[in-house]
């Protein structure tokens, strides 16, 4: 069974290390995943996109490829988290847009 830690603050959740993949399905990432948001319903596709970067912490990231340069996405990211993900372009179209975002904060 996975080890559950409670902390008595946001803060103190914060600082804490990041704790190993502890959800017992047996898996772990090595690499860096990477979502193809266009297998992903337009109608919840910038939901499910913050789903997944909301349950990244600090020091991990992903890799979302895309059909086009998500600028929206990138717009409401700035938004909803300012300064909280690095993000660097690795591909720039014109067929597919590959970008990877880091959480900083």
């Amino acid at each position: 069974m996975a080890d559950i830690q409670i902390h008595r603050s946001l803060d103190d959740a914060n600082e804490a290390p990041a704790a190993a993949h502890a959800c017992a399905c047996g898996e772990h990432d090595d690499t860096m995943p990477e979502l193809d948001v266009q297998t992903i319903p337009h109608a919840v596709r910038h939901a499910a996109i913050f789903g997944a970067l909301d349950a990244l912490q600090r020091g991990s990231g992903m890799i979302i490829s895309a059909t086009h340069d998500p600028v929206p996405l990138l717009t409401q990211l700035g938004q909803r988290h300012p300064d909280a993900f690095e993000v660097d372009y690795l591909d720039r179209g014109p067929e597919r847009w590959r970008i990877r975002l880091v959480r900083v904060a």
